[in-house]
């Protein structure tokens, strides 16, 4: 992969080109970015970069050999660990490099619910196990096969768990020429021992425009289309790709008007249907869509209730939506809706009962917003 093929952080690529041509390259590294960013593929186009024997001025040439073995994922230097779904103890992820190669290229902005489905994961628990720890260090121990440098790419090493204490020596003391990228999305989650031992490149979720441009583009759908997906998956590109993937029943703006309005009203048999006969009844991906759209909606009208009018990603209806509501209710209350649509969103993600997650939800709205005083005349949204 090179650089051009990856959406957006334009400063990023630029230091990471900066470390190479500087020789300031850190033998350890980690990517720390969210889910859909594209950190995962930031840290192949650098390793790819690193070991072009072509180099351009800011990318690697694509076209060398050891380029056209890293565009397939098959370059003898270039190692992969993953959390995946251990059948036995003594297995590694080596057993399921074919499944990663084909889940990569298809999609380089992978999370780990797209790379579950392409394992047969069971009720097992996803896990970087002992015996892949054991893997790596025998992996690099050995001599680069053709590379100037051997790679190790670690996705999610937040599932190394204290497995991560047997790589600790090889992290801080490699072989020469020894690259370490981890690839992570949660800080808090990562041993601290392992923290302290790499060099941090934080990513940043991508931008509102950049993931519309890319689903016009790429994916050939309409602006208005792409705008909307955009907004609902809020700068990470994979939870915009689940968006397409699952087609259907839609979290419509009008659904979401006409649910906040019951809840508003304490509208209790209205609110009852909805939930029961709508939004229970959708498949969960749409659930979990309607939901992300409420949250970043309420996220859209805490900015213009803020005055950051200019962060606001919307149009027309939607923003005339947001306009009236804004001046309804304080914003500790509009803070604490978000939470409960999180909580929402987490237990349908859990396979909770859709029925009552949603009429629970609807309640708890109903008591955070009831004891509201409006202006005289005012309408309710």
């Amino acid at each position: 992969m090179q650089f051009k093929e990856v959406i957006g952080h334009k400063s990023i690529k630029q230091h990471l080109i900066n470390t190479v041509k500087t020789n300031r390259v850190s033998h350890a590294q980690l990517f720390l970015g969210p889910e859909g960013s594209g950190s995962l593929a930031l840290a192949l186009a650098y390793a790819q970069y690193i070991n072009c024997t072509e180099k351009q001025a800011d990318d690697s040439c694509g076209t060398c050999a050891s380029c056209r073995k890293y565009s397939r994922l098959i370059h003898p230097d270039l190692h992969f660990s993953y959390p995946f779904y251990a059948k036995s103890k003594e297995e590694t992820a080596s057993a399921y490099i074919e499944e990663w190669r084909k889940c990569f290229l298809e999609n380089p902005y992978l999370g780990l619910s797209y790379w579950r489905e392409h394992l047969d994961a069971g009720n097992k628990q996803a896990n970087i196990n002992i015996a892949e720890a054991h893997a790596i260090l025998k992996k690099l121990s050995l001599k680069s096969f053709e590379a100037e440098y051997k790679v190790l790419i670690m996705w999610l090493p937040e599932y190394l768990d204290s497995q991560g204490n047997a790589l600790l020596k090889l992290i801080e003391e490699p072989p020469e020429k020894t690259l370490f990228l981890l690839v992570a999305e949660n800080q808090d989650k990562i041993i601290n021992t392992i923290i302290s031992r790499t060099q941090l490149v934080k990513i940043h979720k991508l931008q509102h425009e950049e993931i519309t441009g890319y689903l016009m583009e790429e994916k050939k759908i309409d602006k208005n289309q792409a705008n909307e997906i955009a907004f609902i998956a809020d700068g990470n590109l994979q939870e915009a790709l689940d968006l397409i993937r699952h087609k259907g029943e839609k979290a419509s703006f009008d659904t979401l008007v006409q649910w906040l309005r019951y809840i508003v009203t304490d509208s209790g048999k209205d609110i009852i249907s909805i939930t029961e006969e709508n939004l229970a009844k959708w498949g969960r991906e749409n659930q979990k869509s309607f939901l992300l759209y409420a949250i970043n909606m309420l996220r859209q009208i805490i900015l213009y209730q803020q005055g950051m009018r200019k962060l606001v990603f919307l149009q027309e209806e939607e923003l005339g939506f947001v306009e009236k509501f804004s001046g309804l209710f304080q914003f500790e209350q509009l803070e604490e809706a978000i939470n409960l649509l999180e909580k929402a969103h987490y237990g349908i993600e859990r396979n909770g009962n859709p029925k009552i997650l949603f009429l629970d939800l609807s309640l708890q709205l109903v008591l955070l917003f009831k004891y509201q005083t409006f202006p005289s005349g005012t309408q309710y949204i």
